[in-house]
Parts: structure tokens; sequence; C-alpha cells
């Protein structure tokens, strides 16, 4: 399988956006040519911590990495509460940060307000397609694409022929993710049965624990979760039930090595490192930008200690609708209904 994410770590530098409090200022790295003014300020809002392997710890990821190859100021909140978003997005601006990243879907209503009193900060918000002049721009996976390869995974694999999908909130991006997994299933292997239900929370583990605990005694056994942070519950569940989990987002292996045998990635980094590049040499415009695997970022992560455990034939089978998502041979949207 291709280990395709994570390409340049000049990708990364897009996530330089911040994260919970850090600041930092990069000494060492080079300022784009002719370019005499103070360093581009980034914010970053977070949802959920650092710490969850995968939706917000990809953020951080990534603010590490332009940290370390831009001469940039950063900072980031993590575990923003729904009901605190517009004040820190107006800290952030007040304080003259340049560039102000809500990274999901739910930020978009707290940061188009605050955006409207400040025409002169960059306010872009993951995880959707808005865009509004003068200064709200978009970026996100192909969130359809990355829940089919998920979906793919898990027709491929399964003994019991019912496997499991519990999404977060019942939001645009987890829909998407929610529609591609069952698409992507039974692409694969149509009699397979698929369990499917929105948790209504992304914090909350121990209740998405609970539907995976469920959806396990009623014969799945592959589950992939798709709820930031609440997401480790369900892989708790299947560690302790010993059956397998998809990751979702970032490479949540890490994890529970003997139980998440791949992971539908989201490069956020990459994807994201043209914001930066672009509010660096001034060619940002306020527009939504959406990219799959063709542009490398959607994907899986590698099986890890897995690679010996599936068969050649499986691997194959999985290579290959990767190969066609990527060559265009296999079109969504003549696979799966609007």
């Amino acid at each position: 399988m291709k280990k395709y994410l994570y390409a340049c770590v000049t990708l990364l530098l897009i996530f330089s956006l911040a994260l919970t409090g850090c600041t930092g200022n990069t000494e060492s790295a080079e300022e784009p040519e002719g370019n005499d003014s103070e360093p581009l300020k980034v914010a970053l809002l977070l949802a959920g911590p650092i710490t969850d392997q995968g939706w917000n710890a990809m953020a951080y990821s990534g603010l590490i990495a332009a940290d370390e190859t831009y001469d940039i100021e950063t900072t980031y909140t993590e575990s923003v509460a729904q009901s605190d978003r517009e004040e820190v997005f107006r800290g952030y601006a007040t304080q003259g940060y340049d560039l102000i990243i809500g990274h999901g879907f739910d930020f978009l209503d707290a940061g188009l307000k605050v955006a409207e009193s400040f025409p002169d900060v960059k306010f872009v918000i993951t995880s959707t397609t808005a865009s509004v002049e003068p200064n709200v721009g978009s970026v996100s996976d192909d969130g359809l694409m990355k829940g089919f390869l998920g979906g793919v995974v898990a027709g491929v694999l399964t003994e019991t022929d019912t496997v499991a999908f519990i999404g977060g909130l019942k939001i645009p991006p987890i829909m998407l993710g929610q529609k591609g997994f069952e698409a992507g299933v039974k692409y694969v292997n149509p009699d397979a049965n698929v369990l499917s239900t929105m948790s209504g929370t992304f914090e909350d583990a121990g209740v998405v624990k609970e539907i995976a605990l469920s959806m396990i005694d009623q014969g799945a056994d592959l589950i992939l979760a798709q709820a930031d942070s609440a997401s480790l519950g369900s892989i708790e569940a299947c560690e302790e039930s010993g059956i397998r989990a998809i990751g979702i987002n970032g490479d949540q292996n890490s994890l529970a090595p003997d139980t998440v045998v791949t992971s539908a990635m989201a490069d956020f980094p990459l994807a994201m490192s043209l914001v930066i590049g672009q509010a660096l040499d001034g060619t940002w415009e306020p527009v939504s930008n959406i990219m799959g695997v063709q542009e490398g970022v959607v994907g899986l992560a590698p099986y890890h200690g897995f690679e010996d455990k599936l068969t050649d034939e499986q691997k194959a089978e999985i290579e290959a609708v990767y190969q066609g998502l990527l060559d265009g041979s296999i079109e969504l949207n003549e696979i799966i209904p609007e």
C-alpha cells in the first residue's frame, strides 16, 4: 500500500497554524526574498486536544514543521468550546494576527461573524467549502473520498461481513465520511452489513466506546469512528474486544498497534501549506480548496504490524481501488449519488 501521506515537510508548513497557547518565532528560517516586513503572525483554533493522534494532532504537527521552516510567529489554542470561539477569534484578530485558522467545520459561524469586523485579517476554516470576500477562505480534504477508502478497507478485510461507522456531530464533513464509508464497503463487498450512526459528540470518548461495544455485539469486526478525540473510545472498545479498527485523519496505529490496521488519512499539513505560502507571498485569495488522492492529501496509512497479517490478495484489492481513484478510472460521483 502506498505510504503516500506526509509528503513534503514543506507542505507541512501550512499547519504552521498555531495550537493551544504555544507561541514561537522561527529565527533560523529564511524569509521570502524581498520581504522586510515583520514575520507573518498565524493563529490556530482547535476543537480538541493536540494529543488525539488524529484531527487535532495533525494541525499541531503542521505548526511545528512551519515554525521550523518559515520566519513566522505562531500560536494556538486547543479544546476551544463552541461558546468561546468568537471570543478567541476576536482576541487573535485584535492582537494583530495576520492569518487565523479554525480547524473544523464547526468554527465556520464564529469565524464568519468575527471576520466582518477585521477585513484586513485572513480567516481560513478547514473542512468546509465556504468562502466570503474579502477575507474568508477554506481548505478541506475530500471527506467523501476519505470515507470511501476507509470503507473499502473494511469491506475487504471483514470476516463477519458486518462493519461499522460511528460519526460525531451531524455536520457536512462527518456526513460525507459516513456516506463515503458506506459506499466504499458496498463497492468491494455488496453483501456486507454496514452499521452506521452518529454519536452526537466530539469529546465524550465514553459515549463512543459504548456505541462501539454495541456494534461489536451485533457482529461488527471492523469499526471506523470519525468523531475527533471521542474516536479514541471506539479504538479502545475494539482493542478490548479483540477486533480491528480503522483510524481516521492521522495515522492512529500507535494508539493501539495490534488493533488499528490502517487509517483513512487526511494530510492537512500538506493541504494547508497552500494557505501559509500564499499568505507569505501575497497571493492568498478568499476561495475554497478541496484536495483528495490526486493532490496527495487523502490516502491510507501503512499497515505497520498488519503488513504480514493481511493476504496479498487483500492488499492488492485495496491498492487497486486507491490507484483507480488516483488515475481517475474510479469516479465517486458515478458511484455515490448526490
